[in-house]
């Protein structure tokens, strides 16, 4: 082992290198002045052919939280920002991080140097050979173009793939020594060099500055709209300002467009200056911290940043929903006597912090664009979800509580009375006692569902049996009344509808249930938490998984409920019993709904499936998901294999036909149960793993893509079904395959985004290729 004398020589070495690198930097070409945005003479040329050159050979790298190094690119902010060597995602971090989000916790370039972020362009003299020589892109991009990929099919184990991998952030002080260490390791890493134009063209705009102008302005024809929604979201009122914050708190991280505008994306933020003035955001670690101000504006601040498949979460604003807002939350005969303040026991708690505002009419709004509420979570800026990710199944269905059923005057009273139980972890911030805490959190939860278990035996006795009605069908024409969730390890997708063969579990959501998710993993959860905020935001989410089973299962035939359970949680019994007893067995029995087989599980499946049905006869998320009617035999072929075969494929892979047919392969993991934190690959039952096939693309992350005939979907459905072994796979891939270092990589990238661009144009983004396998 190293001597510390040794260590600590070292490291003054490495040290003395970048102090003689930036020395030598400063004497060729001056001092470096951090770049701030500003018109430049090749703005224009930013925008018409970098911009979209950057989007589908970087971002689709750097563009999350989870971006190599920092680096996010789809922004010119993003770009001259720079990199940083910390990770955002740290899972052992005793003391929450500083934030580092763009465009909220640092407004110029300077001020993200004094938050240790590195230039990657040049910022010492404007001449085209420094910044050539003195900038990390460009050195990056020339490194790959001298040491092409090798040719092989898997690359070689120097190149590390894995999320959790270490990281090299060369300063450009220091390049030279990463170049002669890693030459192999030139950008796009691990990816075919830029086609011979797009190089030449790219490093041209970086020979002569670099430069992207000021952000885009707002559309002209969209300002009285924004002046409209503003005016909307900042009365005086006690009442409009606490509907304002409500709504706030759900869309903060809301992708909004105005009506028919589909180009123009905004946040929702908040504001210490009125509409009418220049915007003043007000940024905090969540956004129902303490603003700081005495009076919150709220304000629509133009997203200069690209869509990206990962992060954009649309939200359409038009009339038709300001009137809904306006029925719900303005016209309903409720009062705000005071408005709620800001400290962590009210605002963390919404069931506090909103009890003036009936719950008909927050239950109302979640349901309305219910994909959205649920996508939050799964699909917002974290970009990595192991924390919440790990405790739910990787293909299951959810449907949600009908708002007549909840019988929202009692369940309003229900909640005000027991609100002290729906406390969650945002409220502790990064504490050092997550044991102790999530023990807190667990007697509350026992508690809250035995008193809920009491409260639906008063209201079916008051109001007879439960039937399917209880089941929201999006009143026939609402396309979020049933939603499929897909987990691909440590990513989710979200889809409006039932897709795919009937899952192994179900959920069946209510509002309290709704709201606690959102407030968990979605304004109450902080990514640069320590690791015990981490550890029971992941705990709690056990229990409102567990609430959500527990819902669909409640209308099982009481003697049925157990056979259920017994599989959904192999293994894991006595860790739920303390669930089932103090909910589920406390629940009377669901007389509304006769069985007439001996499967009641799959029969309810049918049921709701038959019941929410007439929403999706006009949904075109929907529609673009189905099978071609003449591919319907190989997709099928597809969908039926499990086992061995579907265990040997990746968990997300798209499938493209030159006649431009695009499909997406998801493999469903099985597990025995996922009530255990640190060891899931224990409970792994791979026999039990099955495929699901779409058309269309689900999924931001994919593993691979494979480039199959039209004709010849039969064979390559035949070939998986065949898989025994990783050979097996590699002759599949080398036959079907487009691998990280095929020459087609690029042109294949293009097309299926140009055809998912043009076939799903609400949900389409850049992808990311930050999880395609080698192998």
């Amino acid at each position: 082992m190293p001597s510390r004398r040794f260590l600590i020589l070292t490291a003054l070495l490495v040290v003395g290198c970048a102090v003689m690198g930036a020395s030598e930097l400063n004497q060729r070409f001056g001092k470096p002045q951090p770049r701030e945005v500003s018109a430049g003479s090749d703005a224009d040329e930013y925008q018409r052919n970098i911009r979209p050159l950057l989007e589908k050979r970087c971002t689709v790298c750097h563009g999350c939280y989870d971006a190599p190094c920092q680096l996010k690119l789809d922004s010119y902010e993003g770009l001259l920002r720079g990199a940083n060597q910390e990770k955002v995602y740290d899972g052992t971090r005793l003391l929450g991080a500083n934030l580092t989000r763009l465009f909220q916790d640092a407004d110029t370039t300077s001020a993200w140097r004094d938050k240790d972020f590195f230039p990657v362009i040049n910022e010492r003299r404007n001449t085209p050979k420094a910044n050539l020589s003195a900038g990390v892109m460009a050195r990056m991009l020339t490194l790959k173009s001298a040491h092409p990929l090798p040719s092989s099919q898997v690359l070689p184990d120097t190149f590390d793939f894995s999320t959790g991998r270490s990281q090299q952030c060369p300063k450009i002080e220091t390049f030279d020594s990463f170049a002669a260490d890693y030459p192999l390791w030139g950008m796009p890493f691990g990816l075919p060099g830029l086609p011979q134009n797009e190089h030449k063209r790219l490093m041209n705009w970086l020979a002569h500055g670099a430069d992207g102008g000021p952000a885009k302005s707002v559309s002209p024809s969209i300002l009285d709209d924004i002046e409209h929604w503003e005016a909307l979201l900042n009365g005086d009122s006690f009442k409009q300002r606490l509907f304002a914050r409500y709504i706030y708190e759900h869309l903060f991280i809301a992708s909004v467009h105005f009506a028919d505008n589909s180009q123009d994306s905004f946040r929702l933020v908040r504001s210490a200056t009125p509409p009418g003035k220049p915007l003043e955001r007000i940024s905090t670690r969540r956004p129902f911290d303490d603003p700081g101000v005495d009076r919150v504006y709220y304000r629509f601040w133009l997203n200069p940043s690209s869509r990206l498949a990962k992060t954009y979460l649309p939200y359409r604003l038009d009339d038709a929903r300001m009137d809904r807002w306006r029925e719900w939350f303005l016209d309903a005969d409720y009062q705000v006597a005071q408005l709620p303040g800001y400290e962590p026991d009210i605002s963390a708690n919404p069931f506090v912090s909103f009890k003036q505002i009936p719950v008909q009419s927050r239950y109302q709004f979640l349901l309305d664009e219910a994909q959205f509420t649920i996508m939050n979570f799964i699909k917002g800026p974290v970009c990595r979800g192991q924390v919440a990710l790990n405790v739910i199944q990787d293909h299951f269905w959810v449907f949600f509580v009908s708002p007549e059923a909840s019988r929202t005057e009692r369940e309003g009273e229900f909640l005000a009375n027991n609100g002290q139980f729906l406390q969650l972890p945002a409220e502790a911030g990064n504490t050092f006692r997550p044991v102790s805490r999530w023990l807190k959190y667990a007697d509350l939860q026992r508690e809250y569902l035995a008193r809920r278990a009491e409260h639906i035996s008063s209201v079916i006795d008051n109001t007879g049996p439960v039937t399917l009605d209880s089941v929201w069908d999006g009143n026939g024409n609402n396309d979020n009344a049933a939603l499929t969730i897909f987990r691909h390890n440590d990513s989710a997708s979200v889809v409006k509808g039932l897709i795919g063969q009937q899952p192994k579990t179900a959920w069946l959501i209510n509002y309290s249930l709704l709201e606690r998710i959102h407030y968990l993993l979605v304004a109450g959860f902080d990514v640069y938490g320590n690791v015990s905020h981490q550890l029971l935001s992941r705990l709690y989410m056990d229990f409102l998984r567990i609430e959500g089973e527990m819902n669909f299962v409640a209308f099982l035939p009481k003697d049925s409920q157990d056979e259920v359970i017994d599989h959904w949680y192999r293994g894991a019994e006595e860790e739920i019993s303390s669930f089932l007893d103090n909910y589920l067995n406390r629940l009377p029995p669901v007389d509304g709904v006769k069985y007439d087989s001996n499967d009641p599980k799959s029969e309810l499946l049918t049921l709701l499936t038959k019941r929410v049905a007439p929403a999706y006869r006009h949904s075109a998320p929907y529609q673009q998901l189905q099978w071609p009617q003449e591919q319907t035999s190989a997709l099928t072929t597809l969908q039926s294999i499990t086992g061995q075969a579907a265990n040997i494929m990746p968990e997300a892979s798209i499938i493209l036909t030159p006649q431009g047919g695009l499909f997406t392969l998801l493999r469903n993991s099985a597990h025995s149960s996922l009530t255990s934190l640190l060891r899931e690959e224990e409970h792994r039952l791979p026999g039990e793993d099955g495929l699901t096939v779409t058309a269309g693309i689900i999924g931001a992350y994919p593993n691979n893509f494979w480039l199959v005939e039209h004709n010849k979907l039969d064979e390559f459905a035949t070939a998986i079904s065949q898989l025994q072994s990783e050979d097996d796979y590699r002759r599949l891939k080398n036959r079907y395959g487009i691998g990280r270092s095929d020459p087609n990589f690029w042109d294949i990238s293009d097309r299926v985004h140009a055809i998912y661009r043009t076939y799903q144009p609400q949900s389409a983004g850049i992808l990311d290729y930050n999880r395609l396998e080698n192998r």
